[in-house]
């Protein structure tokens, strides 16, 4: 039953019912959303510029790079991402701040109540209100981030955004968009419009193909990495950017990780390429260094999880939940200081665990796994760690974050890694698993 209009709503027992709209949770279409919009007025035809971004590793943190660069250059800037760690508000940013309870909930009963009932998911409604807010407060720019996909994502309402871009593409949501790289990049490259530019990331060689020839038939003009644009890391960190116009030597992006170089270089691609934003040189090295998108190889210094560990224990969190997330985790951890590393994981049962936990089999000692706390579609931890176990990771399931840290305290003291100096905890496998760490320990 919908609430009347006056009747004052918990924000988290609104999202819940939202929940139960549709009996799928995905269910990949654009007639819900634009029946929805077209009886809310269109608002997503009344926004400011838009950027509008898919891939399937990558786009978080371009689009988080991006917003800053043109935050410091002082421009007011609405952003739209998914999934959230901690608070749901975090998909809606507002001219930079997040969005407030009361105006959430004010917009989410509006699009409950012009529904009226009819099936729409969770991530469909709520885009409407997402599209609701941008429509109403001012701002310069709005910041899209696809949920899945991209040619039938919710977010691909918008006819002409101002610029596109494509992280790089991987084997990711097979059960929807496809089981090869081609399909998965013919479903991305759909956000690529007639004539808009596309700034496209690092892709494989089949995945490049289908973004080219998408871009063909829209007569969109593209800006490739590697063709039009690349990228150098220099000996002290910083990074020599380059096109065919200009050279520009930046300081390191303030998120680790040789796969932040490259979300950095392409997030610079895109303020090179958003036409009429002036984001000269000293923004973008401000946006670099300002950048904040936690849960990217995040250090955690305080709570519970860190209080359990050892003294001295480094407490690292990192939101990878594929093969490709896993293989940049484990450049990422190479590049690190050598130290006796373990890890507590948690994995959805709709993900590749062993490609995930594959690449970290020569640089960790073991592995804790959990079930993610409060997520029905969480792997068991029985389950993830013998799947753990299939690529060569000595693994035991716990009962929750706690049990799992005392279980790797015990298998370091077993190995006198707790006497030989500070070791190192990896928390990885979810951003679900992420946002209720960072909940507890943040």
């Amino acid at each position: 039953m919908v609430p009347p209009a006056n009747a004052r709503t918990d924000k988290d027992a609104l999202l819940q019912r939202l929940t139960t709209l549709h009996p799928k949770a995905i269910d990949l279409s654009l007639d819900r959303i634009r029946i929805l919009l077209a009886e809310l007025g269109d608002p997503h035809l009344a926004l400011p510029p838009v950027f509008h971004v898919a891939g399937s590793k990558g786009k978080g943190s371009t689009t988080a790079f991006l917003r800053a660069m043109a935050e410091a250059a002082g421009y007011r800037v609405h952003t739209y991402t998914s999934p959230h760690l901690v608070s749901f508000n975090e998909r809606i940013r507002l001219a930079g701040k997040l969005i407030g309870d009361d105006r959430l909930v004010a917009l989410l009963e509006r699009c409950e109540r012009v529904n009226a009932g009819r099936p729409i998911t969770f991530f469909e409604i709520t885009t409407a209100a997402a599209f609701l807010a941008f429509a109403e407060v001012p701002a310069d720019l709005v910041l899209l981030e696809t949920g899945l996909g991209g040619i039938a994502d919710t977010t691909n309402v918008i006819p002409r955004p101002r610029l596109t871009a494509i992280t790089p593409i991987g084997i990711d949501h097979i059960a929807f968009l496809g089981d090869t790289i081609a399909k998965i990049a013919v479903s991305k490259a759909g956000i690529i419009k007639p004539g808009v530019p596309c700034v496209v990331g690092p892709q494989p060689e089949e995945a490049m193909a289908v973004i080219a020839a998408r871009a063909d038939d829209c007569g969109a003009p593209l800006f490739r990495y590697g063709v039009d644009w690349q990228v150098e890391t220099m000996p002290d960190g910083s990074l020599l950017w380059h096109d065919r116009n200009a050279s520009l030597r930046l300081p390191a992006p303030a998120l680790l990780g040789a796969h932040q170089v490259v979300n950095a270089a392409t997030a610079v691609a895109c303020a090179r390429q958003l036409q009429g934003f002036a984001l000269p040189a000293d923004t973008i090295a401000a946006g670099l260094r300002e950048v904040d998108w936690p849960a990217r190889m995040q250090r955690l210094t305080r709570g519970p999880l860190v209080d359990a560990l050892p003294p001295g224990t480094e407490v690292w969190l990192d939101g990878a939940h594929n093969a490709m997330a896993g293989a940049a985790l484990a450049d990422t951890l190479r590049r690190l200081p050598p130290r006796p590393t373990w890890l507590i994981a948690g994995v959805l049962n709709t993900k590749d665990a062993a490609g995930l936990l594959r690449p970290l089999t020569l640089l960790v000692r073991g592995a804790s796994c959990i079930a993610i706390p409060g997520e029905a579609n969480s792997l068991p931890a029985t389950d993830l760690a013998a799947t753990a176990r299939s690529v060569g990771i000595a693994a035991t399931p716990a009962d929750g974050l706690r049990q799992a840290a005392e279980t790797i305290r015990a298998d370091m003291e077993k190995a006198g890694a707790a006497d030989a100096g500070p070791a190192r905890v990896l928390v990885t496998g979810s951003l679900y698993l992420a946002g209720r760490v960072l909940t507890e320990n943040a």
